[in-house]
């Protein structure tokens, strides 16, 4: 459905001292796919005979929805996921919240902006579970960080 690098926590891939080197930034710091995230990419170059590699993750600069690219968000969309609106601009730490979607959320299937949060958190505490008024589609809404 999407990729890492769309998603944007593939944040480089470069060559140290022959060894291949992945760097990812996960979408928080306390997400829970990233262990599995990490595996498959270890599993991917091990597959396709890049070793030597290392898998690492940086934290600095902290990843942002921002970083996902258009054909992520189109994959968002047609996946029925509603693709997050632009982070909030702040200097120093940036705070996650977890909150409600600012604003009216377009569903993914029809395009209405007529939705309602039916749940604060979905399948991870980053997206939300929405109905949309027009079309009774259930979706989920990536949120902005």
């Amino acid at each position: 459905m999407l990729t890492i690098a769309d998603l944007g926590i593939l944040r480089e891939v470069h060559e140290q001292d022959g060894i291949l080197i992945a760097v990812l930034t996960p979408t928080y710091s306390g997400c829970p796919a990233i262990r599995e995230i990490l595996s498959d990419v270890a599993s991917a170059l091990s597959a396709a005979g890049l070793a030597p590699f290392e898998v690492r993750i940086a934290l600095q600069p902290p990843w942002t929805s921002d970083w996902i690219t258009e054909e992520g968000r189109r994959r968002l969309a047609a996946a029925g996921i509603a693709p997050p609106g632009p982070a909030p601009r702040r200097t120093g730490p940036v705070p996650i919240t977890l909150g409600s979607a600012p604003g009216a959320v377009a569903c993914p299937a029809c395009g209405s902006r007529s939705t309602r949060e039916q749940s604060r958190f979905g399948a991870t505490a980053c997206r939300a579970l929405y109905r949309c008024d027009d079309c009774a589609e259930p979706f989920e809404y990536l949120k902005e960080i």
